[in-house]
């Protein structure tokens, strides 16, 4: 028997999208401080969170949830048999020898930096610190409010209703179904963290393929608005917001358009989860009354199951545990090599000549920020000033290449790779490059005609 439409499934569809939406798609102007900043209302509980608790005491509970990984980690690997996940603990601990030791070493540098014991080189202001006292504790508590208010967005009908209005775009276009439009949009308008978790969420559902799933969290997890605002106010031209943001839509929509067609994200495999192939929506006459129906029928199934909330606080545990050690351990070791060698600035040697084609100005300066981004997204930003980079035109180039390059070790590339979605460490390397050479000279275009 079919879904009926009816008062009451159309309120299961609308007030639970409604809050959602709201949640983590509507930025809300806060002052803080005396200072005014937008911020999500997920972002603003994770920050009352913090205040709550204090940083401090977030910090240590970090630490020992990620001894915590690593002990339970390697119990529940060694005592699982088979391929088959039997309980909650094993879905969240078990895993493969190589994540593992990836969990055994973000611990141990988190102790090493929580204690101040061990190599500067890990545990400096720089690195080890920047993560575990910076990053950390903003990605403990936003992942406990995203990861249990998420099937908000997922499970209540929005998808299948908005991805009905916009397949015969999104296809197109990027590659993707329908359903991805909220995904894209909660990534633009919110937080990259909170895009990978959404496209993670979708992946392991059944609803995106491999190479959909590559495509989304790799291509649309841009860095929040605050987080912009922050990077111009760092970098001393605030005043270039607009044109910063329009720069920035143009060359992120234009590179999604070039990066599912070319590797490694066309080499993804068009599969789902459980090796079924991809399927591509057929198509409706009526795609609103198609979309409503869909809706209301996703709807009524979720508020059915009742596992909305067990499914929410999976997700927290599966963040926590295999997130956090991941982020740790991958963005403390780009952190240092960034900081520690000459790396970067070695492999960015042959942009010189190419930023001075394009008539950037301090060339040989600029250079050296454009390859250190991949550590941290930061960086650029940081080490301008010490580099000597006084001039607005090249400021401005730094702050938006480093924002469209989206896939940086220290958040957005630790959470991917920690995530079900099958993107590599090299699959990252690509991206990041791949991004790169796409939106550079875009944006040095947009600059010069709008600077």
């Amino acid at each position: 028997m079919g879904t009926k439409v009816n008062v009451k499934n159309t309120l299961l569809f609308v007030l639970p999208s409604l809050i959602g939406i709201v949640l983590f798609m509507t930025p809300f102007t806060v002052v803080e401080e005396g200072e005014t900043s937008v911020k999500l209302p997920v972002a603003l509980a994770a920050d009352w969170l913090m205040a709550l608790l204090t940083v401090d005491t977030i910090i240590l509970i970090t630490v020992i949830a990620m001894v915590i990984s690593a002990l339970l980690s390697i119990v529940f690997s060694v005592k699982k048999r088979g391929n088959e996940i039997n309980t909650l603990w094993e879905g969240v601990f078990a895993t493969t020898p190589g994540w593992i030791v990836i969990r055994v070493v973000g611990a141990i540098l988190g102790v090493m930096v929580y204690f101040q014991i061990g190599p500067q080189f890990l545990i400096s202001g720089d690195t080890g610190q920047v993560l575990l006292n910076d990053l950390l504790p903003f990605l403990f508590t936003i992942f406990l409010f995203a990861g249990m208010l998420l099937p908000l967005l997922l499970n209540f009908g929005l998808m299948e209703f908005v991805g009905s209005l916009l397949k015969n775009l999104m296809r197109p276009l990027f590659r993707l179904p329908g359903r991805a439009s909220i995904d894209c949009i909660a990534s633009w308008i919110g937080d990259g963290t909170v895009g990978v978790m959404l496209s993670n969420q979708q992946y392991e559902s059944g609803k995106y393929t491999q190479r959909e799933a590559a495509i989304v969290a790799s291509a649309f997890s841009v860095v929040s608005i605050t987080f912009s605002i922050y990077i111009l106010s760092q970098l001393g031209i605030s005043h270039l917001f607009w044109q910063f943001f329009f720069t920035l839509f143009v060359a992120g929509f234009l590179a999604a358009i070039i990066t599912p067609r070319i590797p490694p994200l066309s080499r993804k495999k068009d599969t789902y989860i459980d090796g079924s192939p991809g399927k591509r929506e057929p198509k409706v006459k009526g795609v609103w009354k198609h979309g409503f129906y869909e809706a209301i029928s996703r709807a009524e199934t979720s508020a059915k199951s009742g596992d909305n909330a067990k499914n929410g606080f999976k997700n927290v545990l599966d963040l926590w545990f295999g997130v956090l050690p991941v982020v740790m351990t991958i963005g403390t070791l780009a952190a240092a090599v960034a900081t520690y060698t000459p790396l970067f600035e070695w492999l960015a040697v042959p942009f010189i000549p190419v930023l001075e084609w394009m008539n950037v100005p301090q060339a040989a300066e600029a250079s050296k920020t454009i390859l250190v981004g991949f550590a941290d997204m930061l960086l650029p930003t940081v080490l301008a000033e010490p580099f000597g980079i006084t001039n607005e035109f090249t400021l401005f180039v730094i702050g938006t290449l480093s924002v469209s390059q989206l896939i940086y070790m220290s958040e957005t590339g630790g959470v991917l790779i920690a995530s079900k979605i099958p993107v590599s460490f090299f699959d990252c390397v690509l991206l990041f490059l791949v991004r790169t050479i796409i939106t550079l000279p875009i944006i040095v275009l947009m600059a010069h005609l709008l600077l």
